[in-house]
């Protein structure tokens, strides 16, 4: 008869395929573990490396960034009335912007084709920085660095009403320089601003600016109803170049209190 402990003991058979079930379970539990951890190590590294061109990613939109362009088939929109036939635009150039500025250029040369004066018609989109100073871009249409600092230079009337001159401040003392201006409209947004080198002394200068101003007319409207009302309007108000008191009208003494830099 054949004893109680013989009946429950455990061969070695028994014991071998349990350490052997044993061990898989273990090499599967491992391996399983490492493919984890290898997945997480490789998001990880994905991850970092996607992190690493971010900076590369900023720097480059700006330079993607569609900025001004040259308008070749658009039709100039403004014109300058010649006093005689001898006057000619020596360029005209229309850029436009993505976001809807459109900006008519108009420059004049002269002997060896230097610039001796310039206008330009801004139509505001939603590009217009309200931050950016508006002589900035007037040092830039007279080939000045955009830092250049400014100073009034006085009032001008012309059939748009007042505009404001404009000149660098290291201008020598006596010496006539090149004046810019610059008209602002919020309704429609126009900004009307160039320079002019003409004349030899300062009242000239002044005298030439609202000559110009005074012959700006416009040609085609478009689709803008209010840019043809503000000309119409403007139109009444003009005066002829050669009007008694409108080569220089200045606001008197208060033409002193706007000088400073800007």
């Amino acid at each position: 008869m054949q004893s109680p402990e013989a009946g429950t003991a455990v061969s070695p058979t028994q014991i071998h395929l349990a350490l052997a079930t044993f061990a898989d379970e273990v090499v599967g539990t491992l391996a399983r573990l490492f493919a984890y951890v290898g997945a997480l190590a490789l998001f990880a590294i994905l991850a970092l490396a996607g992190l690493g061109q971010l900076p590369d990613l900023r720097d480059d939109e700006p330079a993607s960034k569609p900025g001004w362009a040259v308008a070749d088939r658009s039709h100039p929109a403004f014109a300058v009335n010649r006093l005689d036939s001898s006057e000619k635009t020596a360029s005209y150039t229309i850029l436009r912007h993505p976001e809807g500025g459109r900006r008519d250029v108009m420059r004049w040369a002269g002997e060896a084709d230097k610039p001796v004066a310039a206008l330009e018609i801004y139509r505001e989109g939603s590009e217009f920085d309200v931050t950016r100073p508006a002589t900035s871009g007037l040092a830039v249409q007279m080939g000045l660095d955009a830092a250049t600092a400014f100073e009034q230079a006085g009032l001008i009337d012309t059939k748009f009403g007042p505009v404001a001159l404009f000149r660098p401040v290291d201008t020598i003392a006596g010496t006539p320089a090149c004046l810019g201006y610059l008209k602002r409209n919020e309704d429609p947004a126009l900004q009307i601003s160039g320079f002019s080198c003409q004349g030899d002394t300062m009242p000239a200068r002044r005298a030439a600016i609202a000559c110009t101003l005074n012959r700006l007319t416009q040609l085609a409207s478009g689709n803008e109803p209010k840019l043809a009302e503000l000309f119409a309007h403007a139109e009444l108000k003009r005066r002829a170049c050669d009007s008694p008191g409108s080569a220089d009208w200045l606001l008197g003494a208060a033409n002193a209190q706007l000088r400073g830099a800007l």
